[in-house]
């Protein structure tokens, strides 16, 4: 009877032993080429997002942030730490930030946030079946700047002239591009494209248009 009692007790404790051991907790990595002040309001939303869920940070998940604070030559590096932290997953907010996520790991699962073209950056094979290490949310809809001219026309009747900032190095530039101009035709409206491929060309050709828009 000793050896059968000492039997059970010893299997009963390896089962509380099993039953007590801490759940793993996930290493999520998340990478911006921004700065933290900047998409304070998206983070937030973000984390209540991963709470619905069921994943509260510091309890059962961990999130490793990596700012590039603008600088876009230190994005690399920034996604090599988070491959040799072997965290679970990447968040990439923005295509600046899956291209050197995809360059850093093709094992690693890479969650982009927003791109303007999946496809056309070469990140996935198709949007029904990206293939590969990433997935994630598009919003490439050229169609929109199309609606967006109805609707500036419908809120501003007088509407004559419309200027386009937009990059012409972007994937779906040349569509929303087409787009808005058979558009304008339809609404009768007069549309400029402003080419903002370098952030400096965005200030100064701005506002000599508004200006030159303005002048009677």
């Amino acid at each position: 009877m000793g050896i059968v009692a000492l039997i059970i007790s010893l299997t009963t404790c390896g089962v509380v032993v099993q039953a007590q051991q801490p759940a793993k907790i996930s290493r999520i990595g998340f990478l911006s080429v921004t700065s933290p002040s900047t998409i304070t309001a998206r983070m937030e939303a973000f984390r209540q997002g991963l709470r619905a869920l069921g994943y509260v940070e510091g309890k059962n998940i961990i999130l490793e942030y990596r700012y590039a604070e603008g600088k876009l030559d230190r994005v690399k590096d920034l996604a090599l730490q988070l491959t040799a932290l072997k965290v679970d997953i990447i968040v990439s907010a923005g295509s600046a930030a899956t291209r050197p996520a995809k360059e850093a790991t093709s094992t690693i699962p890479i969650v982009m946030t927003q791109d303007t073209d999946p496809v056309g950056n070469g990140f996935v094979a198709s949007l029904a079946r990206p293939g590969g290490n990433i997935t994630g949310l598009s919003i490439l809809a050229p169609d929109l700047s199309g609606k967006q001219l109805e609707l500036l026309k419908e809120t501003i009747p007088r509407l004559s002239h419309v200027v386009f900032l937009a990059n012409s190095n972007e994937p779906g530039y040349t569509q929303l591009r087409k787009e808005a101009e058979l558009a304008a035709k339809t609404l009768n409206l007069q549309i400029q494209f402003l080419d903002t491929r370098d952030p400096k060309m965005l200030k100064l050709p701005f506002v000599r248009q508004t200006r030159r828009m303005l002048t009677p």
